[in-house]
């Protein structure tokens, strides 16, 4: 699921003479910056489960379980539900790899891109 362009993100960041890279992620994917935050975690620690990233993050479970769902719908988490020994199921989640994240925000840069030279060949001629 690709995110939609959204001109006011994008005016943001184009205020900010040198972007971070979680700047440019919470920018392009309109994600806030808790949930940047869970991404870059995902990626140092692949298959954590919700308690190990609210303690990592210092959140309650509540928070990041919001934060994933967000995640997953913006396809930039996956989730695998792994069987305990003791019975019961917990859910891991792994980063989607920066490689195809960074091709999401290329794409979705160059959708915005193009909207704006739309705005500019409407630009009126005298």
């Amino acid at each position: 699921m690709e995110p939609e362009p959204d001109p006011a993100r994008f005016r943001n960041l184009m205020l900010d003479s040198e972007p971070g890279c979680e700047e440019v992620l919470r920018c392009v994917f309109g994600i806030q910056e808790h949930e940047a935050r869970l991404y870059m975690e995902l990626l140092e620690a692949p298959d954590s489960t919700v308690a190990e990233l609210a303690e990592v993050v210092d959140r309650d479970r509540s928070n990041v379980n919001r934060g994933l769902t967000t995640l997953l719908e913006k396809d930039l988490v996956n989730r695998r539900r792994r069987l305990l020994d003791s019975g019961g199921h917990v859910y891991q989640y792994r980063a989607t790899p920066e490689e195809e994240a960074r091709e999401m925000m290329h794409a979705t840069l160059d959708e915005w891109t193009a909207f704006v030279h739309e705005r500019i060949d409407e630009f009126p001629q005298r």
